[in-house]
């Protein structure tokens, strides 16, 4: 029931932003030029939702600020904490640990990316072809935000393994170098 409730909050919060992207981008504005759309150009994107570089960066396994709630709230990340390992004086068992996590979520977050990639190409082609219809949409979008959810979880449980890793020293550290 519980992960039956987020899938749905999570849902509704995807097509709530959706929705005000949609809406901040329609040209309803008043004085608006209706000219050009600032998606123009986007029509020749393989997958409309999906630019270049974001399947670059999920097929590369990329946190792409997903893990932001762990990140600012001083849980590290292990590519960061990686990128850190000196300043942070890990220990050697620490930097195995560390590059242990970081592989593990690595292989986790291509795979799941892999999945968002897939979920997004089948709605465009649904829309591409026309094949639409409120029972397919409903079942695509479901698809393809629970694969964002399945990535979002991995990039955020290996923010949360860190903890494991780090001394409570070391993570205030890192919040101090990463500026925060």
């Amino acid at each position: 029931m519980k992960q039956h409730t987020f899938l749905a909050g999570l849902a509704s919060a995807l097509l709530l932003a959706s929705a005000s992207a949609q809406h901040s981008h329609s040209g309803h504005g008043a004085g608006q030029d209706h000219k050009h759309s600032p998606y123009a150009g986007m029509q020749a994107r393989t997958i409309k939702a999906l630019s270049d570089q974001d399947i670059a960066d999920l097929r590369a396994g990329k946190g792409m600020s997903l893990a932001l709630p762990a990140e600012l709230h001083g849980y590290p990340g292990p590519s960061h904490v990686l990128e850190l390992a000196e300043p942070l004086k890990l220990s050697e068992q620490q930097r195995r640990q560390t590059q242990t996590l970081h592989t593990q979520m690595q292989e986790e977050a291509r795979a799941a990316g892999e999945a968002l990639i897939t979920a997004e190409t089948a709605l465009d082609t649904l829309f591409k072809n026309r094949q639409i219809d409120a029972r397919l949409l409903s079942e695509a979008t479901s698809q393809s935000a629970m694969a964002q959810g399945r990535l979002r979880e991995t990039h955020l449980r290996y923010h949360l393994q860190m903890m494991d890793v780090l001394t409570d020293e070391q993570v205030e550290l890192y919040g101090r170098l990463r500026g925060y």
